[in-house]
């Protein structure tokens, strides 16, 4: 209940403070690629329940987009907008929305499309025992997966056998340890590293 309070109250707080820079940024996704404006697709959260989970478009528009899984490292169908909000993760602010309708956490175990749940099966049994986030330690640590996966030679393997295990561990561990006050230094861990970037 308390994590439930907490969520409402930063994801509300959130959409607050950053009305005026979500109403630029739909305006400038509209006016340079125009619609659609969010980008929705299907995740799998809590219990492998089904969400639907809202970003920014910072690609070209694909009609199966909702429901086509995403291709670790390409690029191509990027947009000059996307681009920008990719780098500074503001595709994600939508998330709040997200988090304030229950279906994600501020901080919890990112949530993957089908495909990769059915990947490490077993494992994905107890992640999925909590709520998926807008951000946790595995984040911070891949916040340039991208371009990892980009100059990797084959990225889905790179992504399906290194970097997937990889978070899968670090969701573990961050479900074993999690604490208010730890999910408070991942929020404040996961702002200062944006704003290096």
């Amino acid at each position: 209940m308390a994590t439930r309070i907490f969520d409402i109250i930063i994801s509300l707080a959130g959409i607050v403070i950053l009305l005026p820079a979500l109403v630029a940024v739909i305006l400038l996704i509209g006016l340079t690629s125009g619609s659609p404006i969010f980008f929705r697709q299907t995740r799998v959260g809590k219990g492998g329940r089904t969400f639907i989970l809202f970003k920014f478009r910072s690609m070209v528009h694909s009609p199966r987009a909702r429901t086509e899984s995403f291709a670790p490292g390409r690029r191509d169908r990027i947009t000059s907008v996307g681009r920008i909000l990719r780098t500074y993760k503001i595709d994600e602010w939508p998330q709040l929305f997200n988090v304030l309708k229950g279906d994600m956490s501020i901080v919890g175990p990112r949530p993957e499309v089908e495909e990769w749940t059915r990947a490490y099966p077993e494992r994905w049994e107890a992640i999925l025992r909590v709520k998926p986030g807008i951000t946790d330690p595995a984040s911070i640590y891949y916040l340039k997966e991208e371009d990892m996966l980009s100059r990797a030679q084959d990225p889905v393997k790179r992504y399906r056998d290194a970097i997937l295990p990889s978070k899968l561990a670090i969701y573990e561990e961050y479900i074993r340890s999690r604490s208010f006050l730890g999910d408070i230094k991942v929020i404040m861990r996961t702002l200062t590293s944006v704003l290096k970037i």
